[in-house]
């Protein structure tokens, strides 16, 4: 579990592709810090377990589910990405409960600058819309963020999207502030909205 505060910026290292999985090790000194073998790090919002370690780098192992599901397929060596270890019992909860489990991937649309801070618009799948409200909380590459506005829930005003507003300190501490238009991120919509979700589909199933 993670609460979607990046702690560090790191580095892709290597990327070794196998078949239809792989290996990423990442230079991340905080996020090893206190590693062990099977902890959960999360990668631009994706929870994945360190099988090897040292003081700088760690290594964790890829399925083919996640290249599917999210941007980590796309990785390059040199690659800059969102790195948060999990949570502990006891910590403020400063963003919103985070599982590392991404929904899919979004594209950046659009940059609108402001003095100090920009806003952001991303593509919403349609299947997903549902899942993300006007000021409810959102993870995009694992950074815990506010929506700021989403497209009116109307099927003929085309593509759906949201929109996310990042204060300077996002804008530098993350990957976000880099983003250009056709960039892909990974999202995770909150587990709340998941499970109301799924209840309601049961009711209709009776």
């Amino acid at each position: 579990m993670f609460t979607g505060i990046i702690e560090e910026l790191g580095r892709v290292e290597r990327w070794e592709r196998q078949g239809d999985s792989g290996r990423l090790r990442i230079r991340g000194p905080r996020a090893v810090a206190d590693a062990g073998h099977g902890d959960s790090i999360s990668v631009n919002g994706v929870c994945l377990t360190v099988v090897e370690w040292d003081a700088e780098t760690f290594t964790v192992d890829v399925m083919a589910q996640t290249l599917v599901m999210s941007t980590v397929g796309s990785l390059e060596s040199g690659d800059p990405v969102n790195l948060e270890r999990a949570a502990q019992v006891g910590d403020r909860l400063g963003g919103h409960i985070v599982q590392g489990h991404v929904d899919g991937t979004a594209r950046l649309l659009s940059v609108t600058p402001g003095d100090a801070w920009r806003v952001l618009r991303f593509s919403l799948p349609d299947d997903l819309a549902p899942l993300v409200v006007d000021k409810g909380s959102i993870a995009v590459s694992g950074v815990s963020l506010t929506v700021s506005g989403i497209s009116a829930p109307d099927a003929g005003a085309g593509e759906a999207w949201f929109e996310v507003s990042l204060i300077p300190e996002t804008l530098t501490a993350t990957t976000l502030g880099a983003l250009e238009p056709g960039d892909a991120v990974n999202i995770e919509t909150d587990i709340l909205a998941r499970h109301v979700r799924r209840m309601l589909q049961l009711g209709e199933g009776r």
